[in-house]
Formats: structure tokens, sequence, C-alpha cells
């Protein structure tokens, strides 16, 4: 997924990544306690790990020379050079904006110039953690395309599975879609709490995606019947 080329090294995510190893992390922001912040948010996420932080843009480039990162964290507002101008000059590493500018030309720049994706300051770290993911999830749907693509493969690739209007409230589409190839791709059915497991959810928004899902007729629910008690409810995808 990184710009300017195939990706450099086998180097993926545990569990949701493109080779089982961790997601590298270069976090960039002017503010030392900021940058510190949004290093501890990337250390809860399964996955990724921070290998560097800087706090000026001559800094950022250096640094992302030295450590050869996946993903840059970038801010825009830097001291001695726009955010811009850094992700302009950034090599084989994809870069997610995280910054209070909010000014139309500047998210419009940022795209241009290859950002993955773009998050407003202050934002949370739930809201974070649902970026990187699906960060981490369209690297391993490249990885697993094999040397070429086919069109259904493109258009999950860029494509929105599900619209935001459609989805109950508390629901996103980038993690229902998460969710979606998690059960896709098990080639069985799943419970909640291993659906849960792959995806890197908690149990309890792993289900309210499934029974979404179902209620959408993209899975179905397959009761499982023990000895006694209730049976266990278990999903698979239906596509």
């Amino acid at each position: 997924m990184t710009r300017g080329g195939e990706d450099r090294r086998d180097a993926g995510t545990a569990g949701t990544g493109d080779g089982g190893a961790e997601l590298r992390v270069l976090v960039v922001d002017d503010d030392f306690m900021v940058a510190r912040i949004h290093s501890g948010y990337v250390a809860r996420i399964p996955g990724f790990r921070v290998v560097a932080t800087a706090h000026t843009g001559a800094d950022a480039l250096a640094e992302a020379a030295r450590h050869r990162p996946d993903l840059v964290l970038l801010d825009i507002y830097l001291p001695d050079m726009s955010g811009l101008d850094v992700l302009k000059d950034l090599r084989d590493t994809d870069a997610l904006v995280i910054s209070a500018a909010r000014d139309v030309p500047t998210v419009k720049e940022s795209m241009r110039r290859g950002a993955v994706n773009y998050l407003i300051k202050p934002f949370t770290a739930d809201a974070l953690a649902e970026r990187l993911r699906q960060y981490a999830e369209t690297r391993r749907r490249l990885t697993s395309i094999g040397p070429e693509a086919r069109q259904d493969d493109v258009d999950r690739l860029f494509g929105t599975p599900t619209s935001a209007a459609s989805l109950p409230k508390g629901l996103s589409p980038a993690t229902c879609a998460l969710v979606a190839e998690t059960l896709r791709e098990a080639g069985g059915d799943l419970s909640a709490a291993e659906a849960a497991e792959l995806a890197g959810l908690s149990r309890v928004s792993a289900r309210r995606y499934l029974e979404f899902l179902c209620a959408e007729g993209r899975a179905e629910l397959r009761p499982r019947y023990g000895s006694a008690g209730r049976p266990e409810h278990r999903y698979q995808w239906r596509g």
C-alpha cells in the first residue's frame, strides 16, 4: 500500500496484516506531550508498534529514512515546514494525517499527496484505532489478492461495502467491513467471541455487527446445540 511502488518488506500486522509482523509507526507532532499521547494510543492497538517520534519536519524525514516505517502519523502544523511538504517527500511510506487543520484545501492537498486517511484534532483513541484497523485490513487484503487483482477485489479495496446511512447508530462502515471480511474468510461459522478475537474487537461490538450482517442477509445465524442449556450462536457468511 506504500506510495511509489510495491511494499518494500514482508512486514505486516499481527493477526490483521500482510505477514504476521507488527506494523511500524512513526508519530510526528510538534507538541511533545501530544506525540506521547498519540504514541500511547497506537501502543494499545494489537499489530502496531511505534518505532520513533519526531517534532519537526526535518526530523520526521530523517526518522522515516532511518526506521522505514510502514505508516507515519503526520501533523500538518510543524515548526520548520508544513506537514504537506513532509508528505510530498516521504518515500515508500504511507501517511495518515492528524491535524487541527480542517480547511478543505489542506484536506484536498493531503489526499493529492497520498495520505491514506485524515483525522481532525481533537479525536478519541477509538477514532484513531478504527482508522488504523482499517489501514491494516486494507494492507492484508492487498497481500491476499495475489499478483493480479480482479474487479471485485478492487471494488472491496476502493468501495464502501455498507453505507453509513444504513447502519444502526454507533456502528461504522469501516468496522462493519472488517467484521464482514473476517467472517467471509473464516471458511466456516464463527461465534461472536471468535470473530471478535480475529477482528481485534470486543465480543459485544462484534456481535452487534454480526447481527446487523444477518439482518442485511449477508450472514446467517446457525445455532449450535450442545448437551444442555441454550444453543451457542454461530455466524456464517452467505455472500
